[in-house]
């Protein structure tokens, strides 16, 4: 793939030239590209900071002593075991204008002005790509749960006989004792984003007008539109690999610093 992003290659292989930089310059001046790589980051981040709000507000409740506890864990975790195409599918059926199940209970309500092309309307397609998020914070809230078991309880017990509130508790001790937690969600969250691609396919194939491309549907609509040229596929997907790999990097070097490897 790297040699090939050199050159002009047919996507039969039956000729191959050597180009140099020529696809890269081509890639770079391309905005959909830009474009694409933006929205993988705002992916990214709707889905860092749903775990890391949700993720962590719910893992503090289920850290008390309530009924359910295990059962709450499997509701929450549950949906992030399921095949993301499957949660696009029926996300995209319930965002769906006319028979959508958001609409529809709008429309009950006597809110049905309110109710939008919520995949149609380039406004508002990445919002609703982004919404998805919210059900995939099983996998930040068994991190949090882990780790809320190595905190002494010794030092929540001295910190209530100081008068501090659970508030405080939470800000001052709990949430600055998580940072090695929080920083694996991150940049998990952050390299999931580029492995992403049938949430985005299924739900708005990319559309409209591109304004919900990612990385990964950028590299699947120039392979079917390369031509005869599939040197520029290569070298996009080279400058994606690359930038996974510096995040890969980080992830690593952090895990090692932390001790966890």
């Amino acid at each position: 793939m790297i040699t090939n992003s050199f050159r002009d290659v047919t996507i039969t292989f039956r000729r191959s030239e050597f180009t140099g930089l020529l696809n890269y310059k081509t890639i770079f001046a391309d905005k959909s590209f830009w474009r694409s790589l933006l929205n993988t980051f705002i992916l990214s981040f709707a889905n860092i900071f749903c775990g890391l709000t949700f993720g962590f507000i719910i893992s503090i409740i289920l850290n008390f002593k309530i009924k359910g506890k295990r059962f709450f864990h499997a509701l929450f975790f549950i949906p992030s075991m399921l095949p993301i195409a499957l949660m696009a599918t029926v996300f995209g059926s319930m965002l769906e204008y006319k028979n959508g199940i958001v609409n529809q209970l709008l429309r009950g309500v006597g809110l049905g002005q309110l109710a939008q092309r919520w995949l149609a309307d380039p406004r508002l397609a990445m919002w609703a790509v982004c919404s998805v998020s919210i059900f995939m914070i099983g996998i930040p809230i068994m991190y949090y749960t882990a780790d809320l078991t190595t905190i002494s309880r010794s030092i929540m017990e001295a910190a209530t006989i100081d008068g501090a509130g659970m508030k405080d508790q939470i800000m001052l001790i709990i949430f600055p004792v998580l940072k090695n937690t929080h920083k694996t969600i991150i940049l998990s969250m952050l390299l999931g984003g580029f492995r992403e691609m049938e949430r985005v396919f299924l739900m708005t194939d990319g559309g409209p007008g591109g304004s919900t491309e990612i990385v990964g549907t950028y590299i699947y609509r120039a392979t079917r539109s390369a031509g005869s040229n599939i040197g520029l596929v290569c070298a996009a997907a080279v400058i994606i690999l690359i930038v996974a790999f510096v995040i890969s990097f980080i992830q690593l070097k952090m895990t090692a610093k932390n001790g966890q490897v």
